[in-house]
């Protein structure tokens, strides 16, 4: 083995940790010892980057650029998924195409209480965000700093409805009689679901950097076109899982790539402006200090596979 690499990775069912974790494809292929810890939310992933605890991460871009803009030393050099915030509401809700536009789809949420990941979180911004383009206000939005806690809450009735990841909206429809309202599509087109980060001081291991980067893509082929073996894989390095739910999982959302094309870019950029409006940022990094493109452009040069079936 050549050195140590400690990667930041979260509870999320369709990121490649899962599978890379079970199937040791980085030690194998890079000869490298790894050391990969689990973070609750984006935010605390990026507080261990700013305490150079981790050299890598899985994270959703929103609490990555607010840890860019406060002095953390990342960029991001790779894609993952995109469109993987979902939002779900108990059976009394009209779901958006029984509404008349997303404004009279929104208002309905007036007074009522709505879980959502730390606030930060790619979930959180996105839901504000539609909250202040339609203009409606009163909608209570609960953060927690699991979103593992969420389920719990609505369960209990403390909660009316939920914004977060795929694995979140399944298992509120499965255990609390939730029912999606709000595809990953229409709440924000093409959003980074999360993407692959790295210290800045990682840049000039680029065979370290490009080698893992073949890794990713290659467990994200293997989810978006074998599921079933994706799934029975990431069940062995979650027990308790079953691989059914998984596969729903999976399904969501099917859109995994490593790539990072103009889409990607251009609907990251997107975020910064809001999240200014929001009170999370107040300087925002330029577009060359989010994203480090060079180690996918050779590792990836086709054209993505975010829309591919």
């Amino acid at each position: 083995m050549t050195g140590l690499l400690r990667i930041g990775y979260l509870s999320t069912l369709y990121h490649t940790s899962h599978l890379l974790r079970q199937l040791r494809w980085v030690e194998q292929d890079l000869e490298v010892d790894c050391e990969w810890l689990l973070f609750g939310t984006g935010p605390e992933m990026v507080h261990a980057f700013e305490g150079r605890e981790i050299d890598m991460g899985y994270i959703g871009l929103p609490p990555a650029i607010i840890g860019m803009a406060g002095g953390a030393p990342l960029v991001c050099v790779g894609g993952g998924h995109v469109e993987g915030t979902v939002m779900v509401a108990g059976p009394s809700f009209r779901d958006l195409a029984e509404s008349d536009g997303v404004r009279a789809f929104l208002q309905q949420f007036r007074n009522r209480r709505v879980g959502i990941p730390a606030a930060g979180s790619i979930h959180d911004v996105i839901f504000r965000g539609l909250l202040l383009e339609h203009a409606v206000a009163e909608v209570e939005i609960v953060n927690t700093p699991w979103a593992d806690l969420i389920p719990y809450a609505f369960r209990k009735g403390e909660l009316h409805a939920a914004v977060g990841t795929p694995p979140l909206a399944l298992l509120c429809e499965q255990e609390c009689g939730a029912r999606t309202v709000m595809p990953p599509e229409a709440l924000w087109p093409f959003n980074p679901s999360y993407g692959i980060v790295v210290r800045r001081e990682m840049l000039g291991q680029e065979s370290r950097i490009e080698g893992f980067l073949r890794i990713h893509e290659r467990a994200c082929n293997l989810i978006r076109e074998s599921p079933e073996e994706a799934a029975r894989h990431t069940v062995s390095a979650l027990p308790g899982l079953d691989e059914p739910f998984v596969r729903g999982v999976y399904g969501i959302s099917p859109k995994y790539c490593a790539s990072l094309p103009e889409a990607y870019i251009e609907s990251t950029l997107r975020f910064l402006p809001l999240m200014k409006k929001l009170g999370y940022l107040s300087d925002p990094p330029l577009p060359e200090e989010i994203f480090e493109s060079t180690f996918i452009e050779k590792v990836h040069p086709d054209p993505h596979h975010y829309s591919s079936p």
